[in-house]
């Protein structure tokens, strides 16, 4: 039987690739995007924008010298072609599997990886990096930074862009425009324009007359550079921002056509310019049918059958997190107009998608901007609205200062919907909620609240919209709930006040945040121990239950606090507390269970969890550890 993907089969590495006859790329990539989509019907993963890169991708590691020239890609979950040809493909069915391929570039895991990217707009940077280390050691190399155009809608990629056209720097940015549609090529005279202004001679003689504008008098010099901008912006209208930011721009051209890719890629290769920004125009999901009709181009998929392109999803008899927010944000805001909401380019990751369907003209979707989202939040509250920012933890990351000098020195009633808290499983450590609870619970006057299920997230909301003093922030994880009764409606939450769950006498469990499920499998556990357990949940990092805790502290001879996130969070706040307060002196043994420090590559999250030792056994036998029963800990390590 002869073989499915007989040329790619003869490509394990960029330089077998280079071997093959231009004319055999179309077959390539043919089997390529086969590849890719058969993979990704076994893994799941972010399908469309590999798809649409699949040309790209070949004709760059055909035309470049990879991995001496660097190539980085921006958003990197469109890289899965890239993958495939950069020696992994016998492990690309492991993608985003415990102990498999990561699902975006990832420095340690390959050599054709120069740099790390899951969160967006931040290859000009890092290839600006690259190209001034090289000319810095007289190298010669190429940098090749390939940016999705949703990502250049963060304000970083313009501050790069900025700083690249300063320095003159030998640089290559290639726009992947799969969805903003800046200006669609035009066929056979758009393919000429991109090649003729791509080659040596006009830049060449761009240079010259650029030179010799330099020794005119200035009146001449200020005639020259407008008949030159004149001139280029008649071939090519859409490139004038990049060309002031001083880019030699080419474009666009069609980058599903490897005719028109290969020349553009060689002429930008040879030339003696520096940065250039060339701009691709393609198309999310091409080449699978079902990616192409879909309404987000299958940007995220589960495991799906590649015939009908039908996705297998686990049935689930608990709402997510995500749309009980969404639907609860709703219900408050159909009582209250001034609940307005804001996403920074991820609505249907939020939940804001379902509140734009119901107010679409309260609900506003800045871009892959969390800092400008984070201002434009504190703005809407100085005039008297009630903005809820639901951005995920780990890119809220990048507005930070803007939390802190925007929202809370000016305590402006900002509320943060913290969606993927904790550990987040295949996306892996680049998107774990890890850090929010520590870099927000140090800031003044900030209300931190953590769902422990589904029903305590409806109230949180509801307890956000009565905040209207100071900013506050509630977090949840991804995924679905555990199956609780759901109240009707969101009532608000007493503030800084936790609840008893189950009464104990001899260990305390004080949890924030949804482990507290975990505490009730770890109190049935210890109880058969005879080790009597109180299950409490804080609700709140900010302001502590002062009360509770003096309550668990004066009953219980242990007290542990659980969390799902890093070192200097809930735990320490109580920790500070029970210091202050003199809560630390009568002998009490108290643990804090945290995150490692370290970060936890990708897997299911019941498996990070039991790696970062914050699972039910886990707790169990950080119990035993405090009340150094080290025999019934023995026991224990073979009976849970």
């Amino acid at each position: 039987m002869a073989p499915k993907t007989p040329l790619l089969d003869q490509c394990t590495i960029p330089a077998d690739l280079r071997k093959l006859d231009e004319s055999d790329l179309p077959q390539l990539i043919d089997e390529l995007r086969s590849e890719v989509i058969d993979a990704v019907s076994v893994t799941g993963g972010h399908l469309g924008a590999g798809l649409g890169v699949v040309e790209l991708t070949t004709a760059i590691h055909y035309v470049f010298n990879t991995p001496d020239d660097r190539l980085i890609f921006d958003v990197g979950h469109q890289c899965y072609p890239h993958k495939v040809l950069t020696g992994r493909r016998d492990r690309i069915r492991t993608l985003r599997q415990g102990g498999g391929l990561s699902g975006f570039t990832k420095r340690t895991e390959s050599e054709y990886d120069p740099f790390g990217a899951a969160h967006s707009s931040t290859s000009i940077s890092a290839g600006l990096g690259m190209a001034v280390a090289r000319d810095l050691s007289d190298g010669d190399n190429h940098v090749i930074s390939v940016i999705g155009d949703g990502a250049m809608s963060a304000g970083m990629a313009y501050e790069a862009m900025n700083n690249a056209g300063f320095r003159d720097s030998k640089l290559i940015v290639i726009l992947n425009d799969n969805d903003m549609s800046i200006a669609p090529p035009t066929g056979a005279l758009s393919a000429y324009l991109a090649r003729l202004t791509s080659s040596k001679s006009f830049l060449k003689l761009r240079d010259i007359g650029k030179h010799l504008a330099e020794n005119l008098p200035k009146t001449w010099q200020k005639r020259a550079a407008l008949a030159e901008e004149y001139t280029r912006t008649m071939w090519s209208a859409s490139g004038t921002l990049f060309e002031e930011l001083g880019f030699y721009y080419v474009g666009p051209i069609d980058g599903h056509n490897i005719d028109h890719l290969l020349p553009v890629l060689r002429n930008v290769r040879d030339a003696n310019v520096g940065p250039v920004l060339i701009h691709c125009v393609t198309q999310k999901g091409k080449g699978y049918a079902p990616a192409e009709t879909s309404a987000d181009k299958y940007h995220g998929v589960g495991k799906f059958d590649v015939i009908t392109g039908d996705q297998v999803k686990a049935v689930s008899n608990a709402p997510s997190y995500t749309k009980v927010f969404g639907q609860s944000l709703i219900q408050e805001a159909e009582k209250d107009d001034k609940i307005v909401a804001v996403t920074a380019a991820m609505p249907s990751g939020t939940g804001i998608d379902l509140f734009g369907k119901a107010f679409p003209d309260r609900t506003f979707d800045v871009g892959i901007a969390e800092q400008h989202g984070v201002t434009f939040a504190a703005g809407l509250a100085t005039e008297g609205y009630k903005p809820f920012a639901a951005i995920y933890s780990t890119f809220l990351q990048r507005a930070y200062d803007q939390v802190v000098h925007d929202v809370a020195i000016q305590k402006l009633p900002v509320r943060f919907a913290i969606d993927r808290a904790g550990l987040v499983g295949a996306d892996g450590p680049t998107h774990a909620g890890a850090f929010d609870v520590a870099y927000l619970t140090c800031l003044p006057d900030f209300v931190v609240m953590a769902a422990a299920d589904e029903a305590e997230l409806r109230h949180m909301v509801a307890t956000a919209v009565a905040i209207d003093d100071r900013p506050s922030a509630f977090r949840y994880p991804r995924g679905e709930g555990v199956g609780v009764e759901m109240p009707e409606r969101g009532v608000p939450l007493e503030i800084g006040k936790g609840r008893i769950i189950s009464q104990g006498s001899s260990v305390a469990l004080l949890s924030f945040g949804t482990r507290l499920e975990e505490c009730r499998i770890a109190a049935e556990k210890l109880s058969g121990y005879g080790l009597p357990t109180t299950i409490a949940d804080a609700r709140f990092a900010k302001p502590l239950d002062h009360n509770l805790i003096r309550q668990l502290v004066a009953h219980h001879e242990v007290l542990i606090t659980i969390e799902e996130g890093s070192v200097g969070g809930f735990g320490a706040h109580v920790l500070q507390f029970m210091a202050k307060d003199g809560l630390l002196d009568a002998g009490l043994k108290v643990r804090t269970m945290v995150l490692p420090d370290r970060f936890i590559d990708h897997d299911k999250p019941n498996l990070m969890y039991a790696e970062a030792e914050l699972d039910a056994p886990a707790i169990v036998s950080t119990v035993f550890e405090a009340l150094d029963r080290e025999q019934i800990a023995g026991e224990l390590d073979g009976a849970v």
